[in-house]
Formats: C-alpha cells, sequence, structure tokens
C-alpha cells in the first residue's frame, strides 16, 4: 500500500486549518489553537509549520496578534505542493525521479507504469487547491447541520 506520512497529512490539515482561517478573517493564527481544533500535537504542529514556511507557503507574524497564515490566497496553493514540501516529490518510486538510482533502468518494463501513475497522481494533486479542500469541508459541515 501506498500511504502518505502523518507530516503529508497532518500538514495538510494544518495548511486547510489556516486556509479557513485566511478566508474567514485573514487572521494569523496560533498553532495551539490549531492543535486544539484539528486535535494535533502542538509539537508535531511545530515540526511541520518549518518547512511551510521556508517553502513561503505560510508566513509567521510576531507580536500581539501574531501566528501563522497562508502566504498566499488558498486557491493559489495546490494539495501538490503542500506534499512536495513535506514529503519530497509525488512519485511512486525512486527511479522515476532518478534513474541514477535503479541500474535496470534500460531493460526496466515497469518504470513506464510508475512513470505514468506517478504523472496521474501528481496531476491530482496539482488540480487540487486549498480552496477545493475550504469547499469540500463547508459541505461536509452543511450536510452535517442538515442531519
Amino acid at each position: 500500500m501506498i500511504k502518505l506520512s502523518t507530516k503529508g497529512r497532518y500538514g495538510t490539515r494544518l495548511m486547510l486549518n489556516l486556509a479557513l482561517h485566511y478566508n474567514e478573517s485573514k487572521e494569523a493564527v496560533v498553532l495551539k489553537n490549531i492543535s486544539k481544533e484539528e486535535d494535533l500535537s502542538i509539537r508535531y504542529l511545530e515540526q511541520i509549520i518549518i518547512p511551510l514556511k521556508i517553502n513561503k507557503l505560510v508566513k509567521s507574524i510576531r507580536g500581539a496578534g501574531g501566528g501563522y497564515t497562508l502566504a498566499k490566497h488558498p486557491s493559489e496553493i495546490t494539495v501538490c505542493e503542500i506534499i512536495e514540501v513535506l514529503e519530497g516529490s509525488c512519485s511512486l518510486v525512486d527511479c522515476v525521479e532518478d534513474p541514477d538510482s535503479c541500474e535496470r533502468m534500460t531493460e526496466c518494463a515497469t518504470i513506464e507504469v510508475w512513470k505514468e501513475a506517478s504523472e496521474l497522481l501528481k496531476n491530482y494533486f496539482e488540480s487540487k487547491t486549498l480552496q477545493d479542500l475550504i469547499d469540500i469541508d463547508e459541505k461536509k459541515r452543511s450536510q452535517k447541520k442538515n442531519k
């Protein structure tokens, strides 16, 4: 089974949380609040936020009213960007990105399957933005209210 690590999954939840606050009030959010809202460890969020900040997906604001906010509008941040920052390449196997990682590249037939599948996965993640996740979140909340 191919799986994202908790870093990728929780990082995407962290970014969605920031996106929801970005659209609502544009105010910075402290990690402590995200930790409570998402039921995630504050220590883990502190580790995850660093590469997101370094790669300019989030920005920190110091002082009163400080915290973190998205560096750009939710419609401008793709799920692929988040995953690549936190997990690395969206490729299913190393040899897709690094042909030197395998001595069998020239005679390997399966590489063509891995390349095509990796491309499909990457294209899918590139087509989904944080705004798409906000829309899904709103729909799920609305359905929950109506039950």
